[in-house]
């Protein structure tokens, strides 16, 4: 048994820590505020296969498939409903560039086709049809409560027997060659340490702060937080928006009713750099600009009163891909997700503990498509859909 140390408290650290105690190691989870207060509970809840490249694909079929059993495996009711996502094309060139997608996705076994808008409208009831021509629509995409999905994580992972410790900051590293020998940390105003096997840098936007404690540089894996918000509505009849509606050309512009009580969730990729790592000030252009795309979408939305707003961040790599893997011989990266690390948490999360635990994972992560040293070496890949 190996005693290993993640950084980092949201839906990629905790289940990792899940999957770590499956396999019998100890672990100790360090979280600097409360479990899932960076991005992981201001995310838009969504779930999709529909990516543009091979690697998010394969990968993001698997998570899928995870998350279709975590409720049963984690024993407890997480919100998932396999509600779908909706890309709509605004002109003839975009529906030749869905056709690509679609041909790529169902290759790997994604079962998303092209529809026409008869066919949208009945799957979004309040869709405004007139300005889109065609969709490409995955029903087995979907969503799931945030909150749930982390709590049962930690609280399973609890049971395995995890040291799951938030409101504790780590505050240095020891390194003794290419290995990480003990973790420094403050808790109650007392710095403490720990010795350690390996560690998982697991905080997101944070990460090249705790890269720079291992003495690696801090642009080794660039990371840009940017403010990314979000406008919901009172609830709604329920069925009207479902699916995440999207339709990329208008600004990454999508809508989806909230799986818990009804109200309909906007966003919209306007984004700032953040001011800080605290900057989570929402602001009125991005209220003005999502309800605008909002009611373009569907016009009755016009009508709702708005109930809330929220900012988080996408931890943004320079080619909105995740780095995943290994930077030292026992100190791993996984962060950098750019808004998609809820989704892709179940299977990031094995990958990462097989890998940490084993040396080798049955998950199809391509580990060198998401390479942290890929931007050292100015490899960049394609750029992944940005949508929640």
């Amino acid at each position: 048994m190996s005693k290993i140390a993640i950084i980092g408290g949201g839906i990629i650290g905790v289940a990792t820590a899940y999957e770590l105690a499956k396999l019998g190691e100890d672990v100790i989870l360090f979280e600097k505020n409360y479990f899932g207060s960076g991005s992981t509970f201001r995310c838009a809840t969504g779930i999709r296969a529909q990516f543009t490249d091979e690697a998010n694909v394969r990968l993001m079929k698997y998570s899928v498939k995870r998350w279709e059993g975590l409720e049963e495996e984690l024993e407890a009711e997480i919100g998932f409903t396999q509600s779908g996502y909706l890309f709509l094309a605004t002109s003839e060139e975009e529906i030749e560039t869905f056709k690509a997608n679609i041909k790529l996705q169902n290759r790997f076994g994604v079962q998303t086709r092209l529809i026409d808008m008869d066919e949208a409208k009945e799957i979004v009831p309040i869709l405004n049809t007139e300005p889109f021509l065609a969709g490409a629509w995955n029903p087995k995409d979907g969503k799931a409560n945030p909150f749930k999905t982390l709590f049962a994580y930690l609280r399973k992972a609890r049971e395995l027997g995890i040291d799951a410790r938030e409101h504790t900051e780590v505050v240095g590293l020891e390194r003794e060659g290419d290995a990480i020998t003990a973790v420094k940390f403050r808790s109650n105003g007392k710095v403490e340490g720990v010795k350690v096997d390996a560690v998982l840098n697991a905080s997101n936007a944070w990460a090249p702060r705790i890269n720079e404690m291992a003495s690696l540089k801090h642009n080794l894996v660039p990371i840009t937080p940017c403010k990314h918000q979000l406008v919901k509505t009172e609830p709604l009849e329920r069925g009207q928006a479902e699916p995440l509606v999207c339709p990329p050309s208008w600004d990454d512009a999508y809508i989806i009713q909230d799986g818990e009580d009804g109200g309909i969730i906007c966003g919209a990729g306007i984004e700032h750099k953040a001011k800080s790592l605290d900057d989570y000030e929402p602001t009125y252009d991005f209220l003005k600009g999502a309800l605008r795309y909002a009611v373009k979408i569907a016009p009755s939305i016009r009508y709702a009163h708005i109930v809330r707003q929220w900012a988080g961040f996408y931890a943004k790599t320079p080619d909105s891909n995740p780095a995943i893997g290994k930077l030292l011989d026992n100190f791993y990266i996984a962060a950098g997700f750019s808004g998609h690390g809820f989704m892709m948490a179940p299977a990031v999360a094995q990958a990462m503990a097989e890998l940490i635990s084993r040396g080798r994972s049955k998950v199809p992560l391509d580990w060198e498509w998401y390479d942290p040293y890929r931007f050292e070496r100015g490899e960049l890949r394609s750029s992944a859909f940005q949508i929640g």
